[in-house]
């Protein structure tokens, strides 16, 4: 019997430090599993601050990409939501389990939030860069325009210009000769008494018909002008003229002839005639007489 019960004893005590050191094991290990546990949910948490850090970051620089004041006021509110979840988050205890989850569904919530913020924000600019292009292309064609206004009014100037060389008239063939007193011509200074100046007006299918005017200028070698007094509008002065002839100008080409009756003494020499009409020059030439 002894034998018997020392055998049960022993079988009893190894079956208890088996069921202890079992224990043991076991509460070791759900230690070291807490240990990690703890580890992870605070590794967690970090994670967590880190995002939370980063998303009020954003919304700052946000802030500074845009100038519209009703968003950058919602930016602002958000900013300032992350950064309290941020301070809560900072004062719970990694083993606050139920804390952690509300604030990491909070995280969820303002991640996208702030996505909203950026796809809207990029909306934005986006449009702002259409806007901008296309104000740039308004800008372009509006310079464009003026260049070619400016290009249409030289060409016009011109045109203009070119036309008004075009519309003068032209006097051609332009002779002179004195006469004496029975009408005859004569080469000496002392014998003239008349001038007789003949000269054709071209034709130009390009000027105005109608009345023109035309003025001769008669000079004298001594450089005087053979005038009565009478005056016409040249380069915006006053010329005195010789003789005037109003002509019925009809495009076509036409011949004209005047007269002037010399009432003074001349010196032989070269005598010049210049034609006018319409504010312009149209014909020179010159005629000499001996004494």
């Amino acid at each position: 019997m002894n034998k018997k019960l020392t055998a049960t004893l022993v079988v009893a005590a190894i079956i208890v430090a088996g069921v202890i050191g079992y224990l043991i094991y076991t509460m070791q290990k759900q230690k070291e599993e807490s240990a990690q546990m703890l580890e992870l949910a605070e590794m967690d948490k970090r994670e967590m601050e880190n995002e939370y850090e980063q998303f009020a970051m954003q919304y700052n620089e946000m802030k500074m990409q845009i100038n519209n004041d009703s968003l950058v006021a919602q930016l602002e509110k958000e900013q300032q939501r992350t950064e309290e979840l941020l301070e809560e988050l900072k004062r719970v205890k990694s083993s606050d389990a139920a804390e952690i989850m509300r604030l990491k569904k909070e995280l969820a919530t303002l991640r996208k939030v702030l996505q909203s913020f950026v796809h809207q924000i990029d909306s934005l600019n986006r449009l702002n860069e259409e806007l901008t292009q296309e104000n740039t292309n308004l800008k372009t064609q509006n310079q464009q325009a003026q260049e070619h206004i400016s290009n249409l009014s030289s060409q016009n100037e011109s045109l203009s210009s070119k036309v008004e060389i075009a519309s003068q008239l032209d006097a051609t063939g332009i002779w002179a000769e004195g006469r004496n007193k029975k009408g005859k011509a004569a080469k000496k200074i002392k014998d003239v008494k008349k001038f007789v100046i003949g000269f054709r007006i071209a034709r130009n299918v390009t000027t105005s018909t109608g009345i023109r005017s035309i003025y001769l200028r008669i000079s004298t070698p001594t450089g005087d002008v053979l005038t009565k007094g009478g005056t016409f509008q040249y380069e915006n002065r006053n010329l005195e003229y010789s003789i005037r002839k109003d002509i019925e100008y009809t495009g076509e080409e036409q011949t004209v002839q005047v007269y002037w009756d010399v009432a003074e003494a001349l010196s032989a020499g070269t005598y010049r005639v210049d034609i006018f009409a319409d504010g312009h020059n149209i014909g020179t030439s010159s005629f000499s007489f001996e004494k």
